[in-house]
């Protein structure tokens, strides 16, 4: 009973992140912006970063905020830069990531605890996620529902800006790492012609046993957790087609 309770808060924030990102991924891979997501979610991370060590300030609600608008700020950007430079948007997305990476590199290494803060962003352990960090993927998954049903994801600024507000609230939760291993991994399969509930609930159990896997075998989770999640990935480029990559919405 006890390990059943320790598990469930990062059970239902696996859970929420993976059903929130799916429809976003396969968008993302549908328009060519793949990445797109580490882009917005590095931003997010330097944000917060540097309202922590920069402004001296450290709280769930002052980080949601910084992430959110760091995320939002870069996400129209992208959108802008899409538009207008479409043949060179992964060039540009590539240097705002790389750029994002640097701002938060400098970020962390102005305090002494900046380095853990920063892994923590990247990597983070979901096996110590709190109720508040569960809470808002739960909201985020209810948002990108309605916007997903009324096929809003389709025009261009309301992607962006839903992409950006999901990002800046798993980020913090999941790290950036398995942010986009749970945006991907789904996408792949649902491409191949899988139906979308299906790669979502393949996604979710495979990212359960790689969480079970880091608490029996004491690694970190978010690391275990992207690793089952990336060969899971990967074996969707072995499966046989039975139907067209977009038939499934």
């Amino acid at each position: 009973m006890a390990m059943s309770t320790w598990f469930l808060l990062p059970a239902l924030a696996l859970i929420a992140g993976i059903m929130a990102l799916t429809p976003l991924g396969t968008h993302v891979l549908r328009r060519g912006v793949v990445f797109i997501d580490l882009a917005v979610a590095q931003a997010a991370a330097a944000a917060v970063i540097w309202i922590n060590f920069g402004g001296h300030l450290d709280s769930p609600w002052i980080d949601q905020m910084a992430a959110t608008l760091g995320a939002i700020v870069v996400s129209l950007a992208i959108a802008g830069m899409a538009r207008h430079w479409s043949q060179q948007r992964e060039a540009l997305i590539g240097l705002i990531y790389v750029a994002g990476a640097c701002l938060a590199l400098l970020g962390s290494s102005q305090h002494p605890h900046g380095r853990e803060k920063l892994f923590q962003l990247l990597a983070a352990d979901v096996l110590w996620v709190d109720l508040f960090s569960v809470g808002a993927l739960w909201v985020c998954l209810l948002g990108v529902w309605v916007v997903n049903h009324r096929h809003w994801l389709s025009q261009d600024v309301l992607f962006y800006v839903t992409f950006a507000a999901v990002a800046s609230v798993a980020v913090p939760a999941l790290g950036l790492f398995l942010v986009f291993a749970s945006l991907i991994a789904p996408a792949l399969w649902i491409e191949k012609g899988v139906k979308p509930w299906i790669a979502t609930a393949l996604t979710s159990g495979v990212s359960l046993a790689g969480l079970l896997g880091s608490w029996l075998l004491d690694t970190p989770s978010g690391p275990t957790v992207v690793l089952t999640l990336s060969v899971f990935g990967v074996c969707a480029l072995f499966y046989r087609q039975t139907e067209s990559p977009h038939g499934a919405q």
